[in-house]
């Protein structure tokens, strides 16, 4: 059974397919219904055309942060959000092989996990 976070099956898949969706869902999740910060990811994959880590961190900024903003956007404040899943992606390129899922895997125990999203940016205590 597959994710049901964002009441959207097409987004629930994408969150459901790809580790770093699930990991730009729960950035988006902040000062925004947790559904449409969860349908986030979806709309990038449709506009930007891939959620490859990689490819996210190396996309213009100025460029992203348009992508982000097309209505509907995928936050109220599409351009500082931009900036902060172009910066997780670029730790999730430079710390993880590109691989989101490792953050998770990875962990040692519930305390490094903690550490490790905690550490990421537009990440904190809650």
């Amino acid at each position: 059974m597959g994710l049901q976070i964002a009441q959207d099956a097409a987004a629930d898949r994408v969150l459901t397919e790809s580790p770093f969706a699930l990991l730009i869902g729960m950035l988006l999740d902040q000062q925004y219904p947790m559904e449409h910060a969860f349908r986030g990811p979806a709309k990038l994959l449709d506009r930007f055309g891939t959620l490859d880590p990689e490819a996210i961190a190396a996309a213009d900024p100025e460029e992203f942060a348009a992508v982000a903003a097309t209505t509907p956007a995928i936050h109220r404040f599409p351009g500082s959000m931009a900036a902060k899943v172009q910066a997780v992606a670029r730790i999730v390129v430079e710390e993880y092989g590109g691989d989101a899922e490792r953050i998770w895997t990875e962990a040692s125990s519930g305390a490094d996990l903690v550490k490790r999203v905690q550490s990421l940016p537009g990440f904190g205590r809650q």
